[in-house]
C-alpha cells in the first residue's frame, strides 16, 4: 500500500470512530470498544488517534460530551441535571456536575442560570458566515422565502467526505470536496437518477464548539441495496431517521446564514418543539458542482426535533 493510500485509510478509520462516538454518546465507551470501531489494536489506538487528531482520545470524548452539555443546559430547559447526565452517558447528576465543573470551572446549574440571564440576544447559528449574516433580526420580517413542514424521515445510507476545521476553510475547500464526493461516488456506481440527495451535515454546534475542530460532512444518500466501499476518501454512515422540522427555502448564495438563523431563532421558539440530539443538515435541491452560477438556491434545512415537555 502506498504512503498516500495508507494515510487515507488511517483517516477513514479515525472518521469511523468519530462517527461511532457521536452515535453512542449516551453510554460509556471503553478503549476496547472504540479501538474495535476504528479497526486498530487497543494497544496502539490511543497514540494513533492523538497523532491524527492532535487531541487525546479521552479529551476528545470529554470535549464532545461537554459541548453537548452546554447546548442542553442552554436550550433544553425541560431537562434537569439527571436527564442531561443520562443523555451524555454519565451515571448520575453528581458525576455530571463534577465533570462539567472540572472542564469549565463552573457548575452546570450556575452556567444555566448565567446563560439564561445574559443571553439577551439569541445566538446566530450561522456565525460561521459572519460576513453575510444579517445581525438586525429582532423586529424584522423574515428576509428569506420559506415554508416549514414537520416530517418523519426514514433512516438513510449515506456516503460522505469530511472536512475538519473552520467554516472559513470549509468555504475555500467546498468546491473541491463536492467534486471529490461525486467522482468517487461515480466510480462506485452510487449515483442513481432521482434517488441521491446531496447534503451537508454539521456535526458540531458553532455556539459551543471549538472552531478549529468543527466537523462537516458533505454527503450523498445512496439506496440501501447499493453497497458503499469505504476507500479512504469516501466514508459510510447512517442518516438518522425521526422527526424533523424542514425549512424549504429559496435563497440567494449570501442568504444561507439568514435561513439557518430563521430556523433556530424565529421558528423554533414558538413551535412547541425543541432540538433533538442529532446533527442538523441542509439538502440541496440542485447539484452544487454543476449549478455553481445558479442565482436562486432551493435548499431544505433539516432540524431534528421532538415535542417540548415540562
Amino acid at each position: 500500500m502506498s504512503d498516500q493510500k495508507c494515510q487515507e485509510e488511517y483517516i477513514r478509520r479515525i472518521h469511523k470512530v468519530q462517527d461511532y462516538i457521536e452515535q453512542h454518546l449516551g453510554r460509556s465507551m471503553s478503549i476496547e470498544e472504540l479501538s474495535n470501531a476504528a479497526g486498530f489494536s487497543k494497544y496502539h489506538f490511543s497514540r494513533i488517534f492523538q497523532g491524527m487528531i492532535h487531541e487525546s482520545l479521552g479529551h476528545y470524548v470529554t470535549r464532545i460530551r461537554m459541548e453537548n452539555a452546554l447546548f442542553l443546559l442552554a436550550h433544553r430547559p425541560d431537562k434537569n441535571m439527571t436527564d442531561i447526565a443520562y443523555e451524555l452517558g454519565l451515571s448520575d447528576s453528581a458525576v455530571f456536575t463534577r465533570a462539567f465543573k472540572n472542564y469549565y470551572g463552573i457548575s452546570p446549574r450556575e452556567y444555566r442560570k448565567e446563560y439564561s440571564k445574559n443571553c439577551k440576544e439569541p445566538f446566530l447559528l450561522s456565525e460561521y458566515n459572519k460576513n453575510t449574516a444579517k445581525k438586525e433580526w429582532e423586529g424584522n420580517p423574515c428576509p428569506v422565502t420559506v415554508q416549514i413542514t414537520i416530517e418523519h424521515l426514514e433512516e438513510k445510507q449515506i456516503a460522505y467526505v469530511r472536512h475538519t476545521g473552520t467554516y472559513e476553510t470549509l468555504a475555500k475547500e467546498y468546491e473541491n470536496l463536492i467534486q471529490t464526493l461525486f467522482v468517487h461516488a461515480s466510480n462506485q456506481h452510487l449515483l442513481v437518477d432521482g434517488q441521491n440527495w446531496v447534503l451537508a451535515m454539521y456535526h458540531d454546534n458553532p455556539e459551543f464548539g471549538e472552531e478549529s475542530q468543527f466537523r462537516t460532512s458533505l454527503c450523498l444518500t445512496v439506496p440501501e441495496d447499493i453497497p458503499i466501499q469505504e476507500d479512504g476518501i469516501l466514508g459510510r454512515m447512517k442518516l438518522e431517521g425521526g422527526l424533523y422540522a424542514v425549512g424549504h427555502f429559496q435563497i440567494e448564495r449570501e442568504q444561507y446564514a439568514d435561513a439557518w438563523n430563521y430556523m433556530y431563532q424565529e421558528w423554533i421558539s414558538g413551535s412547541g418543539y425543541v432540538p433533538r440530539g442529532y446533527s442538523p443538515f441542509e439538502v440541496y435541491r440542485y447539484v452544487p458542482h454543476v449549478d455553481e452560477e445558479r442565482q436562486i438556491h432551493e435548499v431544505d434545512i433539516y432540524v431534528p426535533i421532538e415535542p417540548i415537555h415540562f
